[in-house]
């Protein structure tokens, strides 16, 4: 039989410690600063030894209280991770997180159809470019790009990124119908300091100081840079693969059949020992089988 303390008290000594601050743990809590020492107290007279001191710039661990903080701590994380663990294997609920970019062009346009797939599922979708931390975060899988591998992670390349200038029809026509490589440098650029630029325009023979700053709207994310393309705003340097609905449909035109790229890709990822998950296993069957079917058919149009 296990001679545990109060459960309460122990998680309000883990966010003390964690602070070092009654006050900044209470607030984490929900509770009151007069709560926290109450429940720390209680702790310390259940253990017979003191956990914190008190000092003129607020609160110190004893040697007791250092000595339990880290394991006490770990033993949260690994409760953390269980409960996470139950409910990411849940099969009424899926939860995928993307770039902003990917989620804009490509995944929002056809997440619908995994779903449709799965009548029982709810199936929610993160958009962010911050990189997912499956320990804490209540994801089941994540779609990133980069170059990998991430120890831990089962990993399946979706396709590489490549990237070649973009603009309207308009901005073309505006600009006489075609657009050189050495023309573009003197024309609005999208994210002119963005470092696909030089490294695209040097393998068109077209050299460019990678340290100048240039004028032009500068945008965070592939998708807005899209987006600013098609309403006329000038070149922007895009993946093809991302936006290949917008070309067929006529909202974009590529100014050269050059294509670059920086050796990155986009890539389905999870931890390696959720990879039987069945909600997963399915998700990455179907995703693998959309990718190709597009691969292998240009004119395919998102539903």
């Amino acid at each position: 039989m296990r001679r545990l303390p109060p459960l309460a008290a122990v998680r309000v000594f883990e966010a003390a410690a964690r602070h070092l601050n009654f006050t900044v743990a209470a607030a984490e809590l929900g509770m009151t600063q007069a709560a926290v020492s109450y429940q720390v107290k209680l702790l310390e007279e259940r253990l017979g030894v003191a956990l914190f001191r008190r000092d003129g710039r607020g609160i110190q661990l004893t040697p007791a209280g250092e000595r339990a903080a880290p394991q006490v701590a770990r033993g949260f994380d690994a409760l953390d991770a269980a409960f996470a663990r139950l409910r990411s294997e849940n099969e009424s609920s899926m939860t995928v997180s993307t770039t902003q970019t990917f989620a804009n062009t490509w995944l929002a346009w056809r997440l619908g159809g995994f779903q449709m797939g799965n009548p029982g599922m709810a199936v929610r979708l993160i958009a962010t470019d911050d990189i997912t931390d499956f320990a804490r975060d209540e994801v089941d899988v994540a779609i990133r790009a980069g170059r990998g591998p991430w120890p831990g992670l089962e990993r399946h390349l979706l396709f590489q990124v490549d990237f070649t200038p973009m603009c309207s029809p308009e901005f073309l026509a505006r600009h006489g119908g075609s657009i050189t490589a050495e023309e573009i440098v003197r024309l609005p650029m999208i994210s002119p300091n963005d470092p696909w630029w030089p490294h695209w325009l040097r393998e068109a023979g077209v050299e460019l100081d990678e340290n100048e700053i240039r004028p032009g709207v500068r945008l965070d994310v592939q998708a807005h840079e899209g987006h600013a393309a098609m309403a006329g705003q000038g070149v922007a340097m895009l993946t093809p693969f991302l936006w290949r609905n917008d070309i067929a449909q006529g909202r974009l035109v590529r100014l050269s059949d050059q294509l670059s790229t920086r050796g990155y890709g986009y890539w389905l990822v999870y931890p390696e020992e959720r990879r039987s998950v069945a909600k997963i296993r399915r998700f990455r069957e179907w995703l693998l089988n959309e990718i190709e079917e597009e691969r292998h058919d240009p004119l395919r149009a998102a539903p």
